[in-house]
């Protein structure tokens, strides 16, 4: 059984080029012990405040301090029950402090939550801030956009590119703008080693495609990742606040493919222990034994036909009942699998699920188009590079060139997140310094990174 020891992880926030304050915030939760990794796991979440002056800051500032307490305080009644429940609270209390003063009035945030625990991976969602899994070669979104480009997809009137033409910034569902809102939760997914969680703002996916992030996130380790793919959206116009969890899952956070463990509750109903309740293969077996019965006495079958006539009809009933125990099996062997409500108490039964995720999936394996749109957005900006810079920035895209085409696909990167990086420095440089930070990021204040 995992102690989720071996996952690494990093983080970073940057006000972007074009914005004066960062409304973005985030939050990292480890677990203290492997207890503590059974009872709630690991915690990452990223929260897009919107609302005038100050107000999106508070909101996303309260989503991240608040959301891991709540959360942690009960995981051990059920993590997607107390996921759920931090979210709504923490909405009333962005809410709450909004109707109190008329300068944050209306606030709100995004947030989107990823909680790595032993039997998988759990997501909980308001908002378009996302939630990826890379695997290997494929980045899948487990977050569905609540927004108006993607629900006027969803609703079949428009294709995905005419969507697009919609205003990509209307968001149709976030924390603090109503007394309630209604959460997306997502999974438990399977977690295999090697695979990488990334969480960001819109600043992120808005200029680095889901393609681009799963090539990067796979092919580099979580920090160099981060500052790669944050440097990345700030060479291509940084218009937003940008924000990025990379995090790399080891074998000690890989799920058993095979365990016994509880129901989880997903409401508050009954909060007395019972015992957990598993499907049941017996109805599964019953069915096919019903099954093969009426086939073997039907009116068609060779037995039958050879029987005297008086043992005919007999047969047809015997052959009728069969049929009859077998769907009735079968119905009871579905019903095993899903969901049960037990007395008006959902619960989501071992090998359940919740949502419809993965909602996108990218092939995001080191093609050569892809490696050259990379290198040549860092190519273009490079022009407004002092000449000493240009030319080491240009120096490790060549060698970046080169790696590719050798299909050296690490070195290739290693040179893509070099030429990244003095581009970073050079805008860090001209900001004064004050940009950037593991931890902490321009307008971001400090967020809790353990309990409190």
């Amino acid at each position: 059984m995992g102690n989720g020891t071996s996952l690494v992880c990093h983080d970073l926030s940057d006000v972007g080029r074009r914005r004066a304050s960062n409304q973005d915030s985030r939050a990292v939760l480890p677990p203290a012990d492997p207890q503590q990794y059974q009872a709630r796991g690991w915690l990452f979440l990223v929260a897009d405040g919107m609302g005038a002056h100050a107000a999106g800051e508070l909101a996303s500032s309260i989503a991240a301090r608040q959301v891991p307490l709540v959360y942690e305080k009960t995981a051990e009644r059920s993590p997607p029950l107390a996921l759920r429940r931090a979210l709504e609270q923490v909405n009333g209390e962005i809410h709450q402090r909004g109707e109190n003063a008329a300068e944050f009035r209306g606030m709100g945030t995004t947030c989107s939550v990823l909680v790595l625990l032993p039997r998988g991976a759990l997501v909980a969602h308001v908002g378009d801030s996302r939630v990826y899994r890379v695997r290997r070669t494929t980045i899948d979104q487990l977050t569905r956009d609540h927004s108006l480009v993607w629900d006027l997809e969803a609703s079949g009137g428009l294709s995905r590119e005419q969507a697009g033409a919609a205003p990509r910034n209307i968001i149709t569902r976030s924390m603090g703008p109503h007394p309630r809102v209604d959460v997306d939760l997502e999974g438990p997914f399977g977690v295999e080693a090697g695979d990488v969680f990334v969480l960001c703002s819109d600043g992120l996916s808005g200029q680095v495609a889901d393609e681009e992030i799963g090539l990067l996130a796979a092919g580099l380790e979580p920090r160099a990742a981060a500052a790669t793919l944050l440097g990345l959206a700030l060479i291509r116009g940084g218009p937003d606040n940008v924000t990025v969890i990379v995090a790399r899952a080891g074998a000690e956070e890989v799920s058993p493919r095979h365990r016994r463990a509880d129901d989880w509750p997903l409401t508050d109903d009954d909060p007395s222990p019972r015992q957990p309740t598993r499907p049941a293969w017996w109805p599964l077996a019953a069915s096919a034994v019903g099954l093969f019965v009426s086939l073997l006495v039907s009116p068609w079958s060779d037995l039958t036909t050879r029987l005297p006539e008086p043992w005919r009809p007999v047969c047809w009933a015997i052959s009728a009942l069969a049929l009859v125990v077998a769907f009735g099996a079968l119905a009871v062997a579905i019903l095993g699998f899903l969901p049960a409500d037990v007395g008006g108490r959902f619960v989501l039964q071992p090998g359940g699920r919740l949502g419809r995720a993965p909602y996108r999936s990218y092939d995001s394996s080191p093609r050569p188009a892809l490696l050259e749109g990379i290198v040549g957005s860092i190519e273009s900006a490079s022009d407004g590079l002092a000449e000493p810079q240009r030319l080491r920035t240009l120096d490790h895209l060549a060698r970046a060139r080169q790696h590719g085409a050798g299909q050296a696909v690490g070195e290739a990167l290693a040179e893509i997140a070099a030429a990244v990086a003095i581009y970073v420095r050079s805008l860090e440089a001209a900001r004064g310094g004050d940009t950037t930070g593991g931890t902490t990021g321009i307008g971001t204040p400090p967020m809790p990174r353990g309990p409190a």
